[in-house]
């Protein structure tokens, strides 16, 4: 198993951070670029990867996504293999600053990107969310 933590400050209050990161329309302006989550029945989602797969067109997954926006956390995972997992908490810090921390779980080795990657993708992911709530006037 592979596991990945990454976590950033953001100037905003966590309730502002986490309705950005939540906000199922626009989960792809901060995910990695490849990643793409169709929401359907929820907690049911379809996640495209346009670097999974086999040929050019990439890879749909079936996944689960759960906001709970009371404990400010988003998890999700596969749904059918249970071979990937992660979350998203947000933490307040004071009146205007936030903690949002992200964790990856990986339990098969075999289909775990590089951890170099990975680490990459997160720190990338948590600067395109603190640029989204900034835009948004958080």
């Amino acid at each position: 198993m592979s596991e990945y933590e990454r976590s950033r400050t953001i100037a905003a209050p966590p309730e502002v951070v986490f309705d950005r990161a939540g906000d199922l329309d626009n989960l792809d302006e901060w995910l990695p670029h490849d990643l793409h989550v169709q929401p359907g029945d929820l907690p049911a989602v379809t996640v495209h990867d346009d670097a999974g797969g086999h040929d050019a067109a990439g890879q749909d997954f079936r996944a689960l996504l759960r906001t709970e926006r009371d404990q400010l956390r988003m998890e999700w995972g596969t749904r059918d293999d249970g071979s990937y997992a992660g979350w998203l908490q947000v933490a307040g810090i004071g009146d205007a600053e936030s903690e949002v921390t992200i964790h990856l779980s990986f339990f098969d080795e075999t289909h775990a990107p590089p951890g170099d990657a990975v680490d990459r993708a997160l720190g990338d992911s948590l600067e395109r969310l603190a640029g989204q709530v900034d835009r948004r006037g958080g």
